[in-house]
This record gives structure tokens, C-alpha cells and sequence, in this order.
């Protein structure tokens, strides 16, 4: 009796081996799958990278609006070229320090 117990138990264990080694190599094909899928897709970035893009859609807006209304206010009221030029290069070199003044949001 205890030989039989033995023999089927053997068979049961060989069963049992065989299922955990298929098993085995399934998930083993579904994570080299997923690891392919994984490195073949490009990785979308969500939310804010760095500091560029610090300022609302309408802050970036109005940055735009209002230095577009300062340079054709200097373009329609002030005569002399070089004097237009210079304003302009000036506008052009201190507008991020009153952007960051205006807009910042550490205060």
C-alpha cells in the first residue's frame, strides 16, 4: 500500500512540476513581451519637465500681448531708427527680469 502511495505520489509531484515549469515559462514570456512593448514605446512625459514651462497658457498670453503692444507703441511714437532699435534691444533684455518680478509665484 505505502509503495502505491509513493508511486502515485511521485506521479502527482512529476504533474506538479511539469504545470510549475510551463507556468513558469509563461510568465516568463509575458514579462520579456512586456519588457519589449516597454522599451519600444516612447515615454510620454506628463505635468511640468525643468523650468520652461513655468507659466499658465494666459500668463504666456498676456507676456506676449504686452510686449507686442510695447513694441508697436516704440515703433508708432518714438521717430528716430536707432533710438527705436535701442528701446526694442532694451525691451527684448529686461523683459525676463519683469516677467519674473511680475509673475513669480515664490512670494
Amino acid at each position: 500500500m505505502s509503495k502505491e502511495r509513493a508511486r502515485r505520489r511521485e506521479v502527482r509531484e512529476a504533474q506538479q512540476a511539469a504545470e510549475r515549469a510551463a507556468r513558469q515559462r509563461r510568465v516568463a514570456r509575458r514579462e520579456r513581451r512586456r519588457a519589449l512593448v516597454r522599451r519600444l514605446t516612447p515615454r510620454v512625459r506628463l505635468g511640468r519637465s525643468g523650468r520652461l514651462p513655468r507659466h499658465t497658457r494666459g500668463e504666456r498670453a498676456g507676456i506676449v500681448l504686452l510686449t507686442g503692444v510695447a513694441l508697436a507703441g516704440i515703433w508708432s511714437f518714438v521717430d528716430d531708427l536707432a533710438l527705436r532699435l535701442a528701446l526694442v534691444v532694451l525691451l527684448l533684455l529686461v523683459l525676463p527680469a519683469i516677467v519674473v518680478i511680475a509673475l513669480d509665484r515664490r512670494s
